[in-house]
């Protein structure tokens, strides 16, 4: 693949990044004004809890399908059985989430109704092969579709949610648009790949590297939203809420750094596949250089305008907003640090072990830190703990980059 094809990808990838945060970030003034912290605190909850039941629908699926595909993306009948494996595997882990979601619904869910409306958003999990296109380097239509499904959800939600009340309709606006939007690429799929009869023992030889990826998927959302389940559940909803607009914000020029490494990774898993050691060390050197100027410049604009935009734009209740963004800020440049040497390194390279290890010594960092700090400083608790997964990753990957 060209650099210009490399640009094009980026492209492509960082606009699908930022508009899954920027479009419901256009509809944040209005529902931090109609719903309040409380509700999208309660909102944040619910939709958190059954993001963590889509983690084990995907497994370690988002890299690991990525990686492999990437690996066959030439010769369409070993991409044929190899997507068809997969697929099979992950429809049969999805249906078992989806039952044992339904029994956390029914038995221990806090919020029972807003939590049989995610049931939607759970659903999802079992459609998405976004992980295919990507391996397959085909970034144009997501965007496309995601561009579709995105302005129709911001529409919807300016058109039926207009009081406090109306939180349940917000949340069933949000969880469909997630299952659309996954629905969607199923219709195209029949000029990229043949579905073929899944093979018992091919699924079993994906099952252990998808649990290889699949344990630090899970670690690094113990740093990146256990902090909103711990807050919801160690502080207030209220708390969330402020701690879930500043997220949002923060999280705009990470989709940058997350659409890179998404498209690199394929490209690299190819290079890798190769031996390609020069093209792979020419890629990671452009990468590290820009990247990281761009990762400097955000965090320091982020914290300089935090303090007067979130009354700002949120409204003087969330004032508090505003502080949790400058202490968010910080966390870039270690998590795009730490993304590069992970997508263009580790994960192409099937240093797995070292991914998983570096992973979940941030996350255990992290939690016994929210522990400590939730219950007395709530949202701030949290936001001090999410700068040490991140820190303590990157400092892990820079030993792993200077021994190699």
């Amino acid at each position: 693949m060209s650099k210009s094809n490399i640009k094009k990808n980026f492209f492509y990838q960082m606009v699908y990044q930022i508009l899954i945060l920027v479009l419901p970030f256009v509809t944040s003034p209005y529902i931090a004004r109609v719903i309040g912290a409380e509700g999208l605190g309660i909102y944040s909850y619910t939709s958190t809890i059954a993001y963590y039941f889509i983690l084990f629908s995907m497994l370690g699926l988002s890299n690991y399908g990525n990686r492999i595909i990437a690996k066959v993306r030439d010769n369409r009948e070993e991409r044929n059985q190899v997507f068809s494996n997969l697929a099979g595997l992950h429809i049969i882990i999805s249906i078992l989430v989806l039952f044992v979601y339904e029994c956390y619904v029914v038995v221990i869910a806090e919020n029972q109704f807003l939590a049989m409306v995610q049931t939607a958003y759970v659903l999802s999990g079992l459609f998405d092969i976004s992980w295919f296109y990507f391996g397959i380097e085909e970034f144009k239509f997501t965007v496309i579709r995601n561009v579709i499904v995105k302005v129709i959800t911001v529409a919807c939600i300016f058109a039926f949610v207009h009081t406090a009340d109306n939180l349940w309709i917000y949340c069933l606006i949000m969880a469909f648009s997630h299952l659309i939007s996954q629905l969607v690429l199923w219709i195209p799929l029949k000029r990229h790949v043949d579905l073929k009869k899944p093979c018992f023992q091919e699924m079993m030889h994906h099952l252990r590297p998808l649990l290889v990826l699949f344990l630090p998927a899970i670690a690094v959302s113990l740093y990146k939203y256990m902090d909103k389940v711990m807050i919801g559940a160690l502080s207030s909803k209220a708390e969330l809420g402020f701690y879930e607009n500043a997220e949002k914000l923060v999280n705009m020029p990470l989709s940058i750094i997350a659409a890179f490494g998404t498209v690199m990774l394929p490209r690299m898993s190819n290079l890798a596949a190769n031996r390609n050691l020069k093209e792979v060390s020419k890629y990671m050197n452009l990468s590290m250089n820009y990247i990281m100027c761009i990762a400097f410049a955000m965090a320091f604009g982020l914290a300089g305008i935090a303090g007067n935009f979130a009354p700002l734009f949120w409204g003087e209740a969330f004032a508090k907003s505003g502080v949790i963004i400058i202490g968010l800020s910080i966390t870039i440049p270690f998590i795009s640090f730490a993304n590069i040497i992970r997508t263009e390194y580790l994960i192409p390279f099937e240093r797995d072990r070292e991914y998983l290890i570096s992973v979940i010594c941030g996350a255990a960092v992290n939690f016994i830190i929210n522990c400590f700090l939730i219950p007395s400083i709530g949202s701030i608790g949290a936001t001090i703990g999410s700068h040490t997964g991140p820190g303590t990753i990157a400092l892990f990957f820079w030993g792993e980059k200077r021994e190699n």
